[in-house]
């Protein structure tokens, strides 16, 4: 993918619309596209969060394991959604599985160039913020949701 074409698909992503064209050039500095197969992790759970995945096709299941039952999915996410929190939280590793349920493709982030950006940049850091702890915050309404259910 082009430079001006990683430009073009991260200004056009439902999580980053909004940026101006200096932060999307920040962004696209440290970006690549990747395709994930079916039942491939992007992340595992307590491992280092190295990429920040922003989906542009296919589903990715966040889940946990647990010993008593295995790989529990708490949520499907789909395109226009972001896949990972973890790179921006010390000590930076995976909080959940991350496995793309059909065939991803997807502009990943590298986490550490990310948090680079974020420091020398606050306005950006700042919109990324904002951004991520809306998606956490409606994530974790829904998991609520799912345990309501559950717990029925």
């Amino acid at each position: 993918m082009t430079e001006q074409a990683t430009r073009a698909a991260l200004a056009s992503h439902t999580f980053l619309r909004g940026l101006n064209e200096t932060q999307v050039a920040v962004l696209a500095a440290c970006t690549k596209s990747v395709t994930a197969p079916a039942g491939e992790l992007l992340g595992r759970e307590g491992e280092p969060a190295n990429a920040f995945y922003l989906l542009q096709t296919g589903r990715v299941a966040i889940e946990i394991h647990t010993p008593n039952r295995g790989q529990i999915r708490i949520q499907t996410v789909g395109p226009g959604e972001p896949v990972g929190w973890s790179w921006l939280v010390p000590p930076h590793r995976w909080q959940f599985d991350a496995r793309a349920v059909d065939s991803v493709t997807a502009l990943a982030l590298d986490a550490g160039s990310l948090r680079d950006k974020c420091e020398q940049d606050h306005e950006l850091g700042y919109q990324l913020l904002k951004r991520l702890v809306a998606v956490v915050s409606s994530r974790l309404a829904a998991t609520r949701l799912q345990l309501l259910d559950i717990y029925k």
